[in-house]
């Protein structure tokens, strides 16, 4: 039942719909005009006249917290930055990451070159930009040509043509398997995507199996760590790969999981 709500919650958001939000925006009516009344009383008593401009409702923002500390993007991209600082690399090249988190977190402290299949415009310190088709024949210029790679929350994408990508079943190996290209020998390895029971939400994503995605590792890759974000949105970092919690995934359905690797 739970479940069945989530996805009906989804499905809602999904056409613009968000049942929290206009619940929210309707218990924020009542202070909303109280603290109008409040402040136009006050204003008849001030010595500054301070212009009023359109009315500028945000009638949810009383319910909310300070701000979002849970969730697979707030822990990825916060734990592999600071990876990245750590570790000092030669080249840092990222592959479909998010933009306005990861990507600006490791732009603050260092440059980092993207590849994407999608557009980029602006231009700001740091960051480089190519267009890139990882699911197609990369150039021979970017075999074994950085020492540092990412990929978060992006290779489940590959081949779904979400983001205007040929359609490919097999999206995902060809991807992983360019990428492994990229990095050279004893380069690093940073790549996060969903973990759960093993399944395609078509276009969305996917989700991996720990087994299924422990088998596209081998022989390519040596785990050096491995992080989990719960589906309640916790960070579990740096834990043991134990053969119970691989079976049954970290008790995830929709979780996320966090490698750091060098390519052997």
């Amino acid at each position: 039942m739970k479940q069945y709500l989530h996805k009906l919650y989804s499905l809602m958001v999904l056409f613009g719909l968000d049942p929290q939000k206009t619940i929210n925006t309707i218990r924020g009516l009542v202070p909303y005009y109280r603290d109008f009344k409040i402040i136009k009383k006050q204003e008849k008593f001030s010595k500054k006249s301070f212009p009023w401009g359109k009315l500028y409702p945000c009638l949810d923002d009383r319910f909310s917290q300070c701000g979002t500390v849970k969730g697979h993007y707030f822990h990825q991209d916060l734990l592999v930055a600071r990876k990245i600082f750590e570790n000092n690399p030669e080249l840092h090249i990222d592959l479909g990451s998010r933009i306005d988190g990861f990507v600006a977190h490791v732009a603050s402290f260092r440059p980092i070159k993207l590849l994407d299949i999608r557009l980029m415009t602006s231009i700001i310190h740091n960051i480089t930009y190519d267009y890139c088709d990882i699911t197609g024949n990369i150039p021979e210029s970017l075999s074994e040509c950085c020492d540092s790679l990412s990929c978060l929350h992006a290779l489940e994408h590959f081949g779904l043509g979400r983001y205007c990508d040929p359609v490919n079943y097999e999206g995902h190996e060809v991807g992983f398997n360019n990428l492994h290209k990229i990095l050279k020998h004893g380069g690093k390895f940073y790549v996060s995507v969903p973990i759960g029971p093993l399944r395609i939400e078509f276009n969305g994503w996917r989700v991996f199996s720990m087994k299924y995605l422990l088998e596209l590792i081998n022989g390519k890759f040596q785990i050096d760590s491995f992080s989990f974000v719960d589906d309640k949105g916790d960070l579990f970092e740096d834990v043991e790969l134990k053969i119970s919690d691989i079976e049954q995934n970290f008790g995830c359905h929709s979780g996320c999981g966090i490698f750091e690797m060098t390519k052997l």
